[in-house]
């Protein structure tokens, strides 16, 4: 059964980078870092971890942006939306920004990240916070958690 509702689709500001989600994800989030709150202009940012072999593009080539540093960010070279991340040496999953699927309206972070930089008023329904990055030895716990428990779209 397809709990997840899949295939998703979803696309840039523009139209002119479309994507394909085709695997469940490992688990959303909300990042409070100072980065994410330069790269969005807000609060924090929304992903959706989805692991790489269930992630392609559909239409387009994106670019390279951020600070052009280890973690890889993507923006649509037209309109510059911030469309996924690639984190350095983890190559079995994309952070795919929540808010460019079609159809984000199922979208709740599961963990927040970074809450020691958050702004004070900034609150998530997060289930989880922590301080930075969870610890590498929570993720298995935290994904079998979120398989569980996370709300999933709707046709």
């Amino acid at each position: 059964m397809n709990d997840w509702n899949l295939p998703w689709e979803g696309g840039c500001r523009c139209g002119q980078l479309r994507f394909k989600v085709s695997a469940a994800p490992l688990l959303t989030m909300a990042c409070h870092c100072t980065g994410c709150q330069q790269m969005t202009a807000s609060a924090f940012s929304l992903s959706v971890a989805i692991p790489s072999v269930g992630f392609s593009l559909l239409k387009g080539q994106p670019v390279i942006g951020g600070l052009h540093g280890a973690a890889r960010h993507y923006f649509c070279p037209h309109c510059m939306s911030w469309m996924f991340t690639r984190p350095e040496g983890i190559d079995e999953f994309v952070n795919l920004r929540a808010t460019m699927l079609d159809d984000a309206s199922w979208f709740m972070p599961f963990i927040e990240t970074w809450t020691k930089e958050r702004l004070s008023w900034a609150t998530t329904p997060a289930v989880h916070s922590f301080q930075t990055w969870p610890a590498y030895e929570e993720y298995p716990g935290l994904i079998e958690e979120y398989a569980q428990l996370a709300s999933k779209p709707v046709r």
